[in-house]
Formats: structure tokens, sequence, C-alpha cells
């Protein structure tokens, strides 16, 4: 009290006005809000884009050598054909070793996928990530083997009528699983579990298994550091096989254990499960542009090599069983027909796409069943679920649909197909009967395309950002479509009807 006294009127109030002000502060509970909010962001956030997670520890893989570009002529080589080499340009699969001008190192002999993985953590938890997805795929191949056969016809969804307005994109099925540009991409052809392959421009393979568990993830401790947990809790694996951009993947249903890559980098590698290791099958100095599996010849691989030349490998003898030119330019597709397995189409960037009868083709002078002539470099061109129509995209903004007897009946929808320098080109693929086509919307969307009426309709989503450029509809769950963009993100559609 006696200290009081010596203070003035002025300095009592002041005193008095902050106890009342620390009252009335205390009573907003602001500092506990405000402690609350702090701890709340500290931690890790969990609802964000599912995305792959890398090694920071592993060195990045060395780029292709740079090459300087010399003319034709400086070069001492007459001018080639014009066709399709603006398209060519613009189209971003055709960088990086079109030629065998530009190469690119290769990773000779088998790599095994423990070296081949890139993923996060201690070797000891990257073994333990690798050890989960090498257990789901060979459960699901122990289980598919006994539901499924080479001539098993009972699996298959053709004829599955589907409502469009059915489809819808959620945001658990948006995932970033690979850096760069997504060139393939296809799923598992298994029943009980949804698992998309992909494959970008820089030779990386990524497998994001969609029903992957992360209840592991969320009972650890926030506090533990990234690097130090057991896989990734989004499913995604990331493995790199290929030097250069992968340029078709095949998995067969009755072996679900393998899984098979194509790249420009020369190579067909055989992801095998059992082996956990990518063996090489075929090595060429030439870039690779696609690759397709026979239907009714499980060890034979069909895919197009160099400029414009076909070439089939034997498995069970390990080599390279026949080879012949088809085309002026480079094979884009090869899809063979569901019903008559010696028909097989191809288009090409010499601006043609062509129907073939495998039994009728001279080495020397091969001669079409019939041919396409879209001016421009045709990108696709694939047969319908029932065989009747052969759909084709080129980049002179048309879509056609090749029908009829023969194969006679040709019309074209316009369709804008000029994705520019950095996207790769779009390619038209069927969904699971005849009545649908879809196809990349530059307006960041899915063109729709109605075979019967050519009628177009955009699928339109506010989790998409960026522009979905490369399909895949899952073989046996109707509605379930993915699609991939040049940013490396994955957005797969479901059907609320099945």
């Amino acid at each position: 009290m006696a200290s009081q006294k010596t203070l003035t009127d002025y300095e009592r109030r002041r005193l008095e006005n902050i106890k009342r002000n620390q009252e009335m502060m205390s009573s907003f509970k602001i500092q506990f809000i405000a402690n609350q909010l702090h701890s709340s962001t500290s931690k890790r956030q969990r609802t964000e884009t599912k995305t792959y997670k890398t090694n920071r520890g592993k060195q990045p893989k060395p780029e292709a050598p740079i090459v300087m570009r010399r003319s034709l002529r400086a070069r001492g080589i007459p001018p080639e054909n014009k066709i399709g080499l603006e398209e060519e340009e613009n189209v971003i699969s055709d960088t990086n070793a079109t030629e065998s001008e530009y190469p690119s190192p290769k990773k000779l002999g088998p790599v095994p996928m423990l070296d081949a993985y890139n993923g996060t953590g201690s070797l000891d938890n990257q073994m333990k990530h690798q050890k989960h997805l090498i257990d789901t795929i060979k459960s699901l191949a122990e289980t598919n083997l006994m539901s499924c056969s080479i001539h098993d016809d009972d699996t298959s969804v053709v004829g599955s009528s589907l409502e469009l307005e059915s489809l819808i994109l959620k945001s658990e099925n948006v995932a970033r699983v690979l850096p760069k540009n997504i060139l393939n991409l296809c799923f598992f052809p298994c029943k009980n579990r949804s698992i998309v392959v992909a494959g970008n421009k820089a030779g990386s393979l990524a497998i994001w298994d969609m029903d992957a568990d992360l209840k592991e993830e969320e009972e650890e401790e926030e506090e533990e550091e990234e690097e130090e947990r057991i896989g990734n809790g989004d499913g995604i694996y990331l493995y790199d096989p290929h030097t250069a951009p992968i340029s078709g993947i095949v998995i067969q249903p009755f072996s679900l254990s393998k899984v098979y890559t194509s790249s420009y980098d020369g190579c067909i590698r055989l992801m095998d499960v059992e082996k956990e290791a990518f063996d090489m099958l075929y090595s060429s100095d030439d870039a690779i542009f696609c690759l397709s599996p026979h239907p009714q010849e499980a060890k034979s691989l069909y895919f197009g090599e160099a400029q414009g030349m076909i070439n089939v490998w034997d498995e069970r003898a390990g080599k390279s069983s026949s080879s012949c030119t088809l085309h002026d330019q480079r094979i884009n597709t090869i899809d063979f027909h569901p019903e008559n397995t010696n028909c097989l189409a191809t288009s090409s960037s010499d601006g043609t796409a062509c129907i073939w009868d495998l039994r009728n083709i001279n080495a020397n002078r091969p001669e079409s069943l019939k041919m396409v002539d879209h001016k421009k470099a045709v990108h696709s061109a694939y047969f319908s679920p029932s065989g009747n129509c052969l759909a084709t995209t080129s980049a002179n903004d048309k879509v056609g649909l090749v029908r009829g007897t023969n194969f006679m009946d040709i019309s074209m929808v316009q369709h804008n197909n000029q994705v520019g320098r950095w996207i790769p080109s779009f390619r038209a693929i069927w969904g699971w009967d005849d009545s649908y086509l879809f196809i990349g919307s530059m307006k960041k969307g899915v063109d729709v395309i109605s075979t019967g009426y050519r009628k177009l309709v955009t699928l339109e989503s506010s989790y998409i950002s960026a522009i979905p450029c490369r399909f895949s509809a899952h073989p046996y769950k109707v509605g379930m479509l993915a699609g991939a963009t040049a940013g490396g993100q994955v957005y797969t559609w479901v059907s609320q009807q099945h």
C-alpha cells in the first residue's frame, strides 16, 4: 500500500486499465485459439492431392547428350516427304531420339526392381514398400488365373451400356503419379482391384494402386520424418527402367505378374514380379514407337520400330521372328481386330491409317486391305470392341470412323487436335461398346463422341487442372476411365451406374 501512495493518479488509472484489458482478453480465449491454430498448421496436411515421392538421396538421372542438329543438305541426304513433318514437331513424343542420330544411354541387361525403384526412405523401408507391391501383384495374378484363361469369353464387358451422366470424378481419384509428360497408361486387367500403370517422357514407370490402404500411414506419429516412413500412403510406386520416353505398356490378363514396356531407347523390357527384375527382351539402335500383344499368341509382341517397320518378337525363341516395312514414316499405334486376329490396323506419321491381313503381307511389297488418307500425321487407329468400326485420330483435326462391309464407309468428325508443342497428341479410344469415343479436350475436359449421332459432349470437373491427353478404359469395370496429362497427373472417372 505504501508503494501505491507514491503513484500519481494517471499511473494508477493506467495500471487499472491494463488489468481490465487483460481480463477482457482472457475472457475471449484468444491466446488459446492462437495456440491451437499454430499446432494445427505445424502438422502435415493429409488433404492434398496424391502424388509420387522420390528419394532425395538418389542422384538425378543423367540427361541424354546434346547433339548438334544438322540439316539434310549438310549431311548429304535428299529431302524427305513433308507430309506429317509439321505435326510431328508439335508432338511431345517425337522429341529426343526419333532416329538413331540422337542416341540416349541405355541400361543394358536385367535391372533389379530395387535398383530401378525411385521411392522415399531408407533402403530397408524401400524394400518393405516394394515387397508390399510385389505381394499385391502376386496375389492378383493367382486370383486372376483361376477366373481367367486365354480363350475365356465370359470376362468381357463388350456391349455393356453406359450413361454418360453417371460418370463422376472424385478428389481421391486424382493423383500426380509421375514427373513430366505421360505418354502411355493402362489398367491392370483384373476385376477385384484398380491399378493404373503409366509411363512418361523420361522413361519412368509409375504404378498407382488406387485401392491401397492408408490406415498404416494415418496411425504413424505426426512428428516422424517423411524419409523414414514405410512406403507411400498414396499407393504410388515409381521405377526408372528406361532412359527415353516409354512408348508402350502391355499387361496380359492371364499373366499379371509380367508387365512389358517399350521405349524410344530401342529396348523392350519385362517387369517380372516373380524375379523382381526388369529383364531385357530386345535391344535395337532404332527407337520403338509402339507395342501391342497378339490376342491369340501369348508369347508374341508386335512393335513399330524405326521408320515404318513392324517387328515381331517371339519370347519363346528369344528373338525377332519377322519384320516388314509397312509405312514411309514411323508407326504410332498397332491394334488387332477383336474377332479376326489375322487383321491389324496401323497408324503412321506418313498421314495414313491402314488395315492389314497378316496372312497376305509380302515383305517386299506389302499391300493393305484398306487405307485411310488423312494427309497429315495419324496418331492412332483402334478397332471398336465389336470390331465393326475403326477410329482414327489425325493432326488434320479429324476423328475418322471407318465401318461397313470391308470397311468401305468412311465418315469424319471435326475435332480440335492442335495440342501445341508441349502436350502429347490426342488419341481417341473406345469405351466398353461401340457407342462412344473418348478424347482429350483443349478446354481441360474429356470430349465424348457419340458414334451413332456424331455428337460431342464434354466431361468437366473442378478437379481438372490440366488437359487430359492419353486415356485408358478399365477392361472389366464399366465407367472407369483414366486420363493422363502432360504434367504427370492421372484423373480417374468412375460410374455411379455400376
